[in-house]
Formats: structure tokens, C-alpha cells, sequence
């Protein structure tokens, strides 16, 4: 094989490592960028996952242990002051307002509101907790596409430069620079369609956990409720 010939070989190569190191630097950086942002989401969606199967499991036994009709008292001790998960924070948030209600002397008929209120500031404390990051899912699906049509765009533009440069619209020097410039925009593709897929499911699963946690505030504010009333 001639020289001429193995360049042409090698200008052809359409390789995903000889695609990145043969486009041009803005193009490399809309590639590494979308790379890095593709690893990022990764990781975000499996710490979620993991984390909100985790908090399920926990929540379960907890509500296990809440209904067997053991003393609350006892459950409130057991679980100290370090909850494990936000369902027991929920917890140990209104069960410390009622003891210190009834410490001070503060128990009336306003302590439901108080404890009820409690709740509501913990459960929403732990869920924003628990959504950090999400909103970066939504953002790359979102952008990423754009930015890897970018990427396109600007390589496309460099092909065109260069045939004219050239003066040869043969394949072997029109589809190296495309294939570049496609190269982009599948990488955007591979970074946004698991980032949407991703923040829909964990949307829908932490929005299921955030109604069992108000469901069970709720019960729990009417058990209370209902031993304020028989001690009254």
C-alpha cells in the first residue's frame, strides 16, 4: 500500500478515539464536557436509587416497630436523637415537641398545631434533602442535546472550511469531519435520554415516599391528638 493510499485509510478511520482526536478543540471540549456530565448523572442516578431503596426498607421497619403497640415512649427512647431515616426524624421531631410541651406545662389545645407544624418542617427538611441534585437530571436533559448540536454545528462548519480549502468533495475528506460533528450530538443523545428517564422515575418515586411520610404524619398527629383529649 502506497503512502497516498495509507493516508486515505487513515483519514477515513471512523474510530470513536480517532473521531475525538482528529475534531477540532471546541468540539473536543463540547465532547469531554458531555462526557463528564454523562459519568456525573451516573452517579447521581445510581446514589438516589440506592439511597431511596435504602430509606424504603427503613421506613418499613420503622412503621413495623411504630404499630406493634409497643410504648411510644419506649420507640422515642430507643431511637435517641440520630434517626436513621426521615420517617423516624418525623418521629423523634414530634415526640420531642410533646415532651417538652408537657415539661413546661405547655399542653393545651394548641400542642396538635405545634406538633403538627413540626412535622411538616421536618418531612420538608427531609425531602429537600433527599432531592438535591435532581433538579441537575432535569437541566441535562434538557441542555445536553443543544450542546452537543453545538458541537455539530461547529464541526460541520470546520468540514466545510476545509473542502473548500481543499477543493475535494470526495468521501474520504467529506466524512471524517461529519462523522466528527455527529459524533457531538450522539454524545449529547447518551448524556440526556438517561438524565429524562432517570429524573422521571425518581421524581414519581420520591414524590410516592413523600406521600407515606404525610400519611403517617398525619396519623401520628391524630394519635396524639387523641391522647391529648384523654388527658384532658
Amino acid at each position: 500500500m502506497d503512502p497516498i493510499q495509507t493516508a486515505a485509510v487513515a483519514s477515513t478511520d471512523l474510530s470513536i478515539w480517532n473521531l475525538f482526536m482528529e475534531a477540532d478543540i471546541i468540539v473536543k471540549a463540547v465532547m469531554i464536557a458531555l462526557v463528564l456530565v454523562s459519568f456525573w448523572c451516573w452517579a447521581i442516578i445510581f446514589d438516589k436509587l440506592f439511597r431511596l431503596r435504602g430509606l424504603v426498607r427503613r421506613a418499613e421497619q420503622f412503621e413495623e416497630s411504630f404499630w406493634s403497640g409497643g410504648s411510644l415512649e419506649e420507640l422515642y427512647d430507643r431511637i435517641g436523637s440520630r434517626p436513621m431515616d426521615p420517617m423516624s426524624s418525623i418521629f423523634v421531631a414530634a415526640m420531642r415537641e410533646w415532651r417538652r410541651s408537657a415539661t413546661k406545662g405547655l399542653a393545651g389545645y394548641s400542642l396538635p398545631q405545634r406538633i403538627d407544624r413540626v412535622m411538616q418542617v421536618t418531612l420538608s427538611r427531609e425531602m429537600e434533602a433527599l432531592e438535591a441534585r435532581l433538579g441537575f437530571l432535569a437541566s441535562v436533559g434538557s441542555t445536553a442535546p443543544f450542546i452537543g448540536l453545538f458541537g455539530t454545528v461547529w464541526g460541520i462548519m470546520n468540514s466545510f472550511h476545509h473542502i473548500g480549502e481543499t477543493k475535494n468533495t470526495s468521501l474520504a475528506v467529506v466524512a471524517p469531519g461529519i462523522a466528527e460533528a455527529l459524533f457531538a450530538t450522539a454524545l449529547g443523545l447518551v448524556a440526556a435520554i438517561p438524565a429524562v428517564l432517570a429524573y422521571n422515575k425518581l421524581s414519581t418515586d420520591m414524590d410516592r415516599y413523600a406521600k407515606r411520610l404525610e400519611g403517617f404524619a398525619g396519623e401520628f398527629g391524630a394519635i396524639l391528638s387523641r391522647q391529648l383529649e384523654e388527658k384532658v
